[in-house]
């Protein structure tokens, strides 16, 4: 369900809401301004093209429509997209086909973020959009290995591994070339006082502890153990991963310049994904400064693990899409992910009944 209805809108009556609904369907059909002559042939309208008119003019002034340039035909507006999915729209059930492929490119043997990874890789597939995710699932972990591999002269690989198959690594330069001997001890020293740590407790003042434990020459790798802790720090930091980018950059209804910049500045919709941890969250760019592109629309759904937030995933599109059919996507793919990393029930459909709206949902 969606996460936050329209308030402050008066509800449309009849003929209105009717006019808009068809508006709204057409243009995410066609992208083009819908006149009152072809509404009139849409026999659910039953109304002349005068009264159609008339309707449009008060759907504008109240800002639900736009009237393009000198066109006599009117585009939904932000505001006209938002009461029409809270109000009018009935989801489609996803294609038990898709939903198939999408089950098989997800399995238990999987990292958890690789689970993520791949839900967000499929719903830019299906969607023809940018999927977006932000994932701190990391948070749900503990470090279950440390490793130090030599990458040539005076150059080592630092290796952390966690509970949940996260795995990152920090290239080190040191002082002097390390013997095997030392980085067995330095090791060993690592796994035993790191193993079964969550990230979020290698505070400097844990990390300053352990570098006090060091003794003899082993005091001189002082720089790797700062490694783990910045390791660690990383781990912590929500990040935003964006896939399907050249689906954004093919849309001609996004200005190219808007897409570049978001692929730039992509780490501020962090706020926005993590903002609300219930139902389906939408977002129009033409609300938010945040969103670096105009006439556009972030929709997106948080996933849990173990009944606490985890993160979100979502697609950033034009504002024409199909929400009738996206939305059960990504409500599919947030109960899934979920039900994946906590190893709980298996995702429910989406329920879609004739005249059904969102806000029934």
């Amino acid at each position: 369900m969606l996460n936050q209805p329209i308030t402050g809108v008066e509800a449309l009556e009849g003929r209105a809401a009717k006019i808009l609904g068809a508006i709204v369907d057409a243009y995410i059909i066609t992208g083009e301004p819908i006149g009152s002559k072809a509404l009139a042939q849409n026999p659910e309208i039953g109304v002349s093209p005068a009264t159609i008119r008339n309707t449009m003019a008060a759907l504008e002034q109240d800002g639900y429509l736009d009237h393009p340039h000198t066109s006599a035909g009117r585009v939904p507006t932000y505001k006209g997209f938002r009461y029409y999915i809270e109000n009018l729209m009935s989801l489609e059930p996803p294609n038990p086909e898709t939903l198939s492929e999408i089950d098989a490119r997800l399995n238990d043997e999987m990292s958890d973020e690789a689970i993520i990874e791949n839900a967000s890789t499929a719903l830019a597939e299906i969607t023809k959009c940018a999927a977006i995710t932000t994932n701190h699932v990391s948070k749900f972990s503990v470090i279950t290995k440390v490793d130090v591999v030599p990458a040539g002269r005076r150059m080592y690989v630092l290796l952390m591994i966690t509970s949940n198959g996260t795995i990152k690594n920090k290239v080190c330069r040191m002082e002097f070339d390390m013997t095997n001997e030392q980085m067995a001890d330095f090791t060993r020293f690592l796994n035993e006082h790191l193993r079964g740590v969550d990230p979020e407790s290698m505070s400097e003042d844990y990390v300053n502890g352990l570098t006090a434990a060091l003794s003899g020459y082993m005091l001189s790798l002082a720089p790797l153990l700062h490694a783990v802790y910045e390791l660690s720090e990383e781990m912590l930091r929500d990040s935003v991963e964006v896939r399907g980018e050249a689906n954004l950059l093919a849309c001609r209804e996004l200005p190219p310049e808007d897409v570049i910049k978001f692929i730039e500045q992509k780490a501020e919709l962090s706020g926005l994904l993590e903002s609300a941890f219930s139902g389906i969250n939408i977002r129009f760019g033409e609300e938010y400064d945040t969103i670096a592109i105009s006439n556009s629309t972030l929709v997106s759904a948080s996933y849990y693990k173990d009944g606490k937030p985890a993160g979100a995933l979502g697609i950033i599109g034009p504002m024409r899409l199909d929400y009738r059919k996206v939305i059960p996507y990504i409500e599919y793919l947030s109960k899934k992910v979920t039900q994946m990393l906590s190893d709980g029930e298996e995702p429910r459909l989406p329920e879609a009944k004739e005249g059904d709206n969102k806000n029934d949902k």
